[in-house]
């Protein structure tokens, strides 16, 4: 099943006037997106295939009117090469570059490339997008997550099969590509213990002494993992009125079918619709909106608060199944009034309006909101 993606219209406007740079996790959908746009297969140069990594090293490109350059950040100097061949090529032909990793980031040598390109990310399939209108879709898509591949097979076997495949090539083909890991072991244990440590501050002391490693090399780690879309990460929100915690971060997974923890993977999957809206607004408006969680020194903790020119502007509360608000939602509340509050339920009831103004609205209504 093909399914037309959210930002397609988006891009294919923005490729009448500048470049479109293309990030998201592996298998989310980049691949099979840019090549709508080519007339024919001929235009499509994959680095990682050797008689593609030739031609591009050659410059011996397709006569095409789309260029679409696949993963092409694994080129230490694809930002320079990148930028003489805009310059250079004629004003009819379109360019589209994609990459399982930041483009922002793996920036090696090379000129600016300020102004000559768009930048979009790509995420996992949600609500919105699929058109989902029942409890039972939404169950299955919190079991099988939204990348295409598990999601459409509708097998929950054929979904953790793809999830361990994808976690393998993730380390053993992507992360080698464009990082230096001398203990490959090691990273492993990270990628299988991050999982169960969802929804809570990132301890990476704690991390450290659990895979007994130093605080330099988890640290880098992580970072790298999020770079390569595996995870991300959320930091906290805390103006001095509310005497919030400020030191880690909490992080999920763009996968949240890796999450054991019914409520955990609930959580996980409400961040990713929340975030996968955030980088929609501020790739297509350049909002300057923000992910964030609340906690503060008396352990209230709110799952996620949405902030806009530092001020937030909706605080998100996830629970399967309780439809009474938390203490620390109300909290949260009176320090905010005039900040949206919903405490959202993955139950399939109706919403209402609880006496402090907190919203208290079932998953399938909440998550259609966004994109």
């Amino acid at each position: 099943m093909e399914q037309k993606r959210y930002i397609s219209d988006y891009i294919k406007k923005d490729l009448k006037k500048k470049m479109v740079f293309l990030g998201g996790p592996r298998q989310v959908g980049k691949t099979t997106l840019s090549k709508t746009f080519l007339e024919s297969n001929n235009g499509y140069l994959n680095w990682d295939l050797s008689k593609h990594r030739a031609q591009i090293l050659k410059g011996s490109l397709p006569d095409a009117d789309v260029w679409v350059f696949d993963e092409l950040h694994k080129y230490r100097k694809w930002r320079g090469w990148i930028k003489g061949l805009f310059d250079t090529k004629p004003d009819s032909r379109k360019i589209i570059v994609t990459g399982s990793a930041r483009l922002d980031y793996y920036r090696y040598g090379g000129d600016s490339l300020q102004g000559r390109y768009h930048f979009w990310r790509l995420h996992p399939l949600s609500v919105k997008e699929l058109g989902i209108t029942k409890q039972e879709s939404l169950e299955r898509l919190l079991k099988l997550g939204g990348f295409p591949e598990p999601y459409f097979s509708d097998s929950e076997t054929e979904a953790k099969r793809w999830s361990r495949e994808y976690r393998t090539r993730l380390i053993q083909e992507d992360i080698i590509s464009v990082e230096t890991v001398k203990d490959i072991g090691s990273l492993e244990l990270l990628v299988m213990r991050l999982p169960e440590l969802v929804g809570s501050p990132l301890s990476l002391n704690s991390l450290r002494e659990d895979l007994q490693l130093n605080h330099t090399t988890i640290d880098r780690w992580v970072s790298v993992l999020e770079r390569m879309y595996s995870i991300f990460r959320i930091p906290p929100f805390g103006p001095a009125k509310i005497r919030a915690v400020k030191k880690e971060q909490k992080h999920y997974h763009y996968d949240w079918s890796l999450i054991k923890d019914p409520g955990m993977r609930f959580e996980n999957m409400v961040g990713c619709h929340l975030l996968k809206w955030i980088h929609f607004m501020q790739d297509s408006e350049g909002r300057e909106i923000e992910l964030r969680y609340f906690k503060d020194v008396y352990n209230r903790e709110v799952d996620f608060v949405i902030t806009e020119d530092g001020r937030p502007i909706q605080c998100v509360e996830c629970k399967l199944s309780d439809r009474k608000p938390t203490d620390a939602l109300l909290y949260f509340k009176s320090k905010f009034p005039e900040c949206e509050a919903i405490q959202v339920t993955c139950e399939n009831e109706k919403s209402y309006v609880h006496k402090s103004g907190i919203k208290i609205i079932p998953a399938l209504i909440f998550l259609d909101r966004f994109v």
